[in-house]
């Protein structure tokens, strides 16, 4: 929900338009919201499931699990973001890498599509969701003689 969230947000201040040249740097400010739904759902998770108490290990396994739930997802995710609230997002990216000198007609159109967002889409998801689980889980453990 956050990343389709995220998505419409971008489109509506056009960055999958008009300014499709700032794209790829104002999409990494996800990293944000995407850290807080990690620590809000370790949060809870320590506080609903272990009285309050939680070990690295099991806020690091919470992460995991919140992580493969977003790969498996992630290709429905694309698939609404890439045909239903942004079905020109692909061909702007391709019309503006092209137009500025980045990659010829060919390449952009072999990177630009929807079956290589998911593969990246799925692939850093799980790299960033791994990470992120494992740094948020070190906030978020908590002894119980503290």
């Amino acid at each position: 929900m956050a990343i389709l969230l995220w998505v419409g947000f971008e489109r509506l201040i056009g960055l999958h338009g008009e300014n499709v040249e700032l794209h790829s740097s104002v999409t990494n400010f996800f990293a944000i919201p995407a850290i807080a739904v990690y620590l809000f759902a370790l949060l809870d998770k320590r506080k609903t499931d272990y009285d309050g108490v939680m070990s690295w290990r099991e806020g690091f396994m919470t992460g995991v699990f919140i992580t493969l739930v977003v790969v498996v997802l992630n290709p429905i995710v694309q698939s609404i973001t890439h045909l239903l609230i942004s079905p020109d997002f692909l061909t702007n990216l391709i019309e503006f890498t092209t137009e500025t000198g980045r990659m010829d007609q060919a390449e952009a159109e072999e990177y630009f599509n929807l079956r290589n967002y998911i593969t990246l889409g799925i692939v850093g998801s799980l790299f960033m969701g791994l990470a992120t689980s494992a740094v948020v889980a070190i906030f978020t453990r908590k002894r119980g003689d503290d």
